[in-house]
């Protein structure tokens, strides 16, 4: 099964494999046109109730293989706003094509006649909200008509992923009127199905829909799902009526033997759409972190290097932040695994586990929800197990996902992202970033955006954007790229995604 949300991300990733939207739309009202074909012989007579999005879109496709059959198609709403592009292109066609079309921009004007089949097109997976008019009324219509009744990806009024009607609106209308939209009494109206034609996946909703449910191939291949792309941005975006520190706050935890590590990655958090990045770190370098930025805000610990007597203060840091990312430049010296072990053992909320405090991981036992971001020889470290095949190394990677209980993102050629349910591979990146410091800027892109989303999907976006990042500036200098070139980089990549 497939949720509305990454069913949006597939198409965008179909699209950017060089599967174009209006190809899938094709094979879409192909596939509707095919369930009328089963359910009713050449001739009858075939209402398409179609919405000015891309459901209504595939049933302006349909129209078109239909053409043994009386077929009428009814747009709620003007033509001029149809909403995409390729739905408005399909539109056009009709006519040209001479296929009967009307306009019902009133809940008065809809008149279904006595059809043999009706096409539900008017509104896809992934509306909210309570049918309004003219929906409203053409759904009683099509429920009160004899007509076999073929609902494109979802039955309108029907949400995909739970099956519930979709939830009331907001009419300002309370004496029940109808000027305002959907009265209480209405919330529940929905479209009333005997076939369902989803498409690429079942939608988890379909399961409560009392109709027959066809899944139809409509050619999304399946890289679109396996590989990250542009869609597994989908989500993560900025509200314009935000405020300071409403799109995240990150403490990176790290330094003492080095210090451009916590930079690097402080600054990628700030780069990927972080409000605020703080760094904590030993006093010794505070002053050479800070320098690096004057956009970090840097808090000193006292000594050289971090260890179990700075917990108290790094909790309280914590506390006031979104996610912590652990471990760039923290090294490998006396009383750093004891303070990753201490931190964890009573930490509760997410942080990207990078450098040297991945080895701690696998040894404690903790409720915090954590991204793993080892290479493969970090991997191998911490307990896991690689592989050259990338199918095989996800596999391996999933196994040791579910044994630890977190998201691993294993960085490589193809680095592979599993919470040990769900693996996805990201093939954006380049030789030259096997430079140093390509880690850290990638912890701290992850850091980020696990700030605004899931620790899965954080980890996927973070790989993608951090690696089309490094092919933006290969592309302009070639492999002689260093750490800090990815930074300025960041959100062009998360910009043209």
């Amino acid at each position: 099964m497939i949720t509305t949300d990454r069913m949006a991300a597939v198409d965008a990733n179909a699209a950017a494999l060089g599967v174009p939207r209006k190809q899938l739309m094709e094979s879409s009202g192909n596939a509707v046109a095919r369930e009328v074909r089963a359910v009713a012989d050449p001739g009858a007579t075939v209402v398409l109730c179609c919405g000015r999005g891309n459901n209504g879109g595939d049933a302006f496709v349909a129209a078109r293989f239909l053409s043994a059959y009386d077929v009428t198609v009814a747009l709620l709403g003007r033509p001029e706003s149809i909403r995409t592009d390729i739905a408005r292109e399909n539109w056009a066609a009709l006519a040209e094509c001479e296929i009967p079309a009307e306009t019902v921009t009133d809940s008065t004007d809809l008149a279904l006649g006595d059809p043999d089949v009706v096409v539900d097109a008017m509104l896809g997976s992934g509306v909210t909200g309570a049918l309004r008019e003219p929906e409203r009324s053409a759904a009683r219509s099509i429920n009160a008509s004899d007509a076999t009744v073929v609902a494109v990806d979802v039955p309108s009024g029907i949400d995909a992923d739970t099956g519930d009607p979709t939830g009331a609106a907001d009419t300002g209308d309370p004496a029940g009127t109808g000027a305002g939209g959907p009265t209480e009494a209405d919330d529940a109206v929905a479209v009333e199905a005997d076939r369902v034609v989803t498409f690429h996946d079942r939608k988890p909703g379909l399961d409560a829909v009392d109709a027959a449910v066809t899944v139809a191939d409509i050619g999304i291949p399946a890289a679109a799902e396996r590989f990250t792309g542009p869609g597994d941005l989908f989500g993560i975006g900025r509200d314009p009526a935000s405020h300071k520190g409403d799109n995240g706050e990150v403490l990176v935890v790290g330094g003492g033997p080095y210090t451009g590590a916590p930079s690097l990655t402080a600054r990628a958090a700030l780069r990927a759409g972080a409000d605020l990045v703080r760094v904590a770190c030993p006093e010794t370098v505070a002053r050479e972190i800070q320098g690096f930025s004057a956009d970090l805000i840097v808090r000193d610990l006292p000594g050289d290097r971090i260890g179990p007597n700075h917990l108290d203060r790094v909790r309280d840091m914590a506390a006031e932040n979104d996610v912590v990312v652990l471990g760039p430049g923290l090294g490998d010296g006396d009383g750093t695994a004891d303070f990753v072990r201490g931190f964890l053992d009573e930490y509760d909320g997410r942080a990207v586990v990078d450098a040297d405090a991945l080895r701690v991981v696998p040894e404690v036992d903790t409720d915090a929800d954590l991204i793993c971001t080892p290479h493969q020889g970090e991997l191998v470290g911490m307990g896991g197990e690689t592989a050259d095949d990338p199918d095989e190394r996800g596999d391996l990677a999933r196994s040791f996902a579910t044994e630890i209980g977190h998201t691993l993102l294993v960085k490589g050629a193809y680095d592979v992202i599993t919470d040990g349910d769900d693996v996805r591979l990201n093939r954006t990146g380049n030789p030259g970033m096997t430079v140093g410091g390509t880690g850290d800027v990638l912890a701290g892109a992850v850091g980020a955006l696990a700030a605004q989303t899931d620790a899965f999907d954080a980890a996927a976006a973070g790989a993608y954007v951090t690696g089309t990042a490094g092919d933006l500036v290969a592309d302009e200098v070639g492999y002689g790229l260093v750490a800090t070139d990815l930074l300025d980089r960041l959100p062009e990549a998360m910009r043209d995604a």
